[in-house]
């Protein structure tokens, strides 16, 4: 299937998930705010967050510093 990540399409298998996308993207997923299709989702959702044909992920990575 693909799906549009940040912009850019991509191939993921069906029955992706979103911790499926961080783990091939080699994100953290502690530090990565994630939006499907402008809704945010929350950590203990990832792993259970089926991708779907279409969908639009934006990604958000959390740096600290001052």
């Amino acid at each position: 299937m693909t799906i549009v990540v940040n912009g850019e399409s991509r191939e993921l298998p069906e029955g992706s998930t979103v911790a499926n996308l961080l783990q091939v993207l080699e994100l953290p997923e502690g530090r990565i705010a994630v939006e499907r299709n402008r809704e945010i989702i929350p950590l203990r959702l990832h792993s259970q967050t089926r991708l779907s044909q279409g969908d639009r992920i934006e990604l958000v990575r959390f740096v600290g510093g001052g």
